[in-house]
């Protein structure tokens, strides 16, 4: 069997982009194993959405996720970019569950 994802190589890269928002393309296609020219054009596309905000910082660009924007396909009840990061981050970045009482 072939290997996939259920995440796309756009929510991938908007996951990556979230936890680091200094990143360069460079590190982007090599986390997401793809090349530089494919995470350039799946970076202009989440630019050209708005759900990310490039900013130039010297010689580098900084990016900004926009958490607060809706998900582009409506899944029922609306769910903004931020659910689905915290729903997906990275678990050291997820706050941790209160033990039960006993």
């Amino acid at each position: 069997m072939g290997e996939w994802s259920f995440l796309t190589n756009h929510a991938r890269a908007l996951l990556f982009i979230a936890e680091r928002a200094d990143a360069r393309l460079r590190d982007l296609a090599d986390a997401l194993d793809i090349t530089e020219r494919t995470a350039y054009a799946i970076v202009a596309d989440l630019t050209d959405a708005g759900y990310v905000v490039k900013e130039r910082e010297g010689r580098r660009n900084r990016y900004h996720v926009q958490k607060h924007l809706p998900l582009r396909a409506g899944i029922g009840r609306e769910r903004t970019i931020g659910d689905v990061l915290d729903l997906l981050g990275e678990p050291r970045r997820r706050p941790k569950a209160k033990a039960a009482s006993r």
